[in-house]
């Protein structure tokens, strides 16, 4: 499939991650917390779930800058197409959240923007911590043969969910740098906006890492 195509499906995806679960975050904020920290960990999960089924044939579904650059350091990915997935990651989440701001110009929860609630050195540690899980679950279910392959979805979204339950409070459980430039961009939060970055990353590569340390034989 061209390049252009799957970068196309990569950035639909981000745009659903960002709508969705930004906006469950804006409408959890506007309705008195109604949805609450289940139901929005619950939204980031299922949408995560949703798009990989819908996209994973095309794209491999990584709708996130920080899997893009693990899977390339980790050399299951080519390092010329990163650069194309990556712009259309942080198109889609930049679109989706402006959608958000037109939808709602007085930015209830400042759109979904990522904020942590600790101290820099906890929030950076638990971005890192909740990346490298979600990476170990996707590094092991896109990379290794002897794992479920239909069942792919289900886990990475599982893991998505699991991570915001206990890490939404903590730094909002970004884990993606897109899902964190496209609210910041459209409300203007950059507050410690490069824990969502550097953290993100790093949790990939280490996710990667941990995966290749037991899985043995290399299986792809």
């Amino acid at each position: 499939m061209p390049l252009w195509r799957r970068a196309a499906a990569e950035g639909m995806a981000a745009f659903a991650l960002v709508f969705a679960g930004c906006g469950a975050i804006v409408s959890d904020s506007r309705s008195h917390g109604a949805l609450g920290a289940v139901g929005v960990s619950l939204t980031f999960g299922l949408i995560i779930m949703a798009m990989v089924y819908a996209t994973g044939h095309l794209s491999g579904a990584h709708i996130n800058p920080a899997v893009t650059i693990a899977f390339t350091l980790g050399r299951h990915f080519p390092a010329p197409d990163a650069v194309a997935y990556i712009a259309a990651q942080l198109l889609g989440a930049t679109a989706a959240a402006l959608v958000l701001l037109a939808a709602w110009p007085d930015q209830p929860a400042q759109l979904g923007a990522t904020v942590p609630s600790v101290g820099v050195g906890a929030a950076l540690l638990y971005e890192v911590l909740l990346t490298a899980i979600l990476m170990f679950v996707i590094t092991a279910v896109a990379t290794d043969t002897r794992a479920v392959g239909a069942a792919a979805a289900i886990a990475i979204g599982g893991a998505v969910a699991l991570d915001a339950l206990f890490g939404g409070p903590v730094t909002g459980a970004s884990m993606n740098p897109a899902r964190s430039f496209g609210p910041a961009l459209a409300s203007g939060t950059w507050g410690d906006f490069w824990i969502y970055v550097a953290g993100p990353i790093a949790g990939a590569a280490l996710g990667v890492f941990a995966y290749g340390l037991v899985r043995g034989s290399p299986s792809r």
